[in-house]
């Protein structure tokens, strides 16, 4: 969440000039440098979790079975690839939430998703990036997914959800950590778009989209690089 709708400004069109694209395999095979480094930066709370995380990924990438990725390539209304959906969603919605001020001791500070599981806490970007992070590792297609600013009417702040297009022209599905059930975006007019992203592209609330414009979100970037160290350990 935000507590200033000013914040928006402030992450969104920072040109930078950087890649954008994404390439992530194996979200949950977790390194021993990794699990040490964890260990030593939260505790020995931290690697259990993050194993925690790992059977749970897996559990869901089993029951989705082997063809999983094809067949939610193929599908085009959400019916298919909706349990896995609301599997992920539901895991991770039961982390407990913190601001990014009493979590982390800044103003405004974007997890991974081993930082988010290994800390046990975030703010709502930290639940829409583990969400889409875990989606793509278990084969849905990134350009079905948007990482959605929106401001929340009914709390008053900026807020950040995942959203699930089935298809290009098709209503999306908003994954939320202050809604349990994953609804279409016409049940939530709470929500006001404000813009999202993906590994390759922005949009504006306007629908005019920016190719490569994730790479203008500044703390996007520095999160792939976290992600990306993270993979080195």
């Amino acid at each position: 969440m935000r507590s200033r709708t000013a914040k928006i400004a402030v992450s969104l069109f920072l040109l930078l000039g950087l890649p954008s694209q994404v390439v992530l395999s194996g979200l949950v095979d977790f390194s021993p440098g990794l699990m040490e480094s964890v260990s030593k930066r939260f505790g020995t709370e931290g690697p259990r979790r993050l194993i925690q995380m790992k059977i749970a990924v897996n559990k869901i990438r089993a029951a989705a079975g082997k063809d999983f990725a094809k067949n939610a390539g193929l599908s085009t209304d959400a019916q298919y690839e909706m349990p896995v959906l609301r599997q992920v969603n539901d895991f991770y919605n039961h982390v407990p939430y913190f601001s990014d001020q009493e979590h982390w001791g800044v103003e405004d500070y974007w997890a991974t998703p081993v930082e988010f599981i290994a800390s046990w806490g975030g703010d709502c970007e930290d639940y829409a990036i583990a969400k889409y992070m875990t989606l793509k590792d278990l084969g849905i297609p990134p350009e079905r997914l948007r990482i959605t600013y929106v401001r929340a009417i009914r709390i008053g702040e900026t807020h950040m959800v995942l959203a699930y297009y089935p298809n290009p022209a098709a209503e999306p599905w908003i994954m939320d950590n202050l809604v349990e059930e994953i609804l279409p975006a016409s049940a939530r007019t709470d929500l006001v778009p404000v813009y999202s992203f993906n590994d390759d592209d922005l949009w504006l609330a306007s629908g005019n989209t920016r190719k490569g414009g994730a790479s203008t979100v500044r703390l996007w970037k520095d999160l792939i690089e976290k992600m990306a160290k993270e993979k080195r350990m």
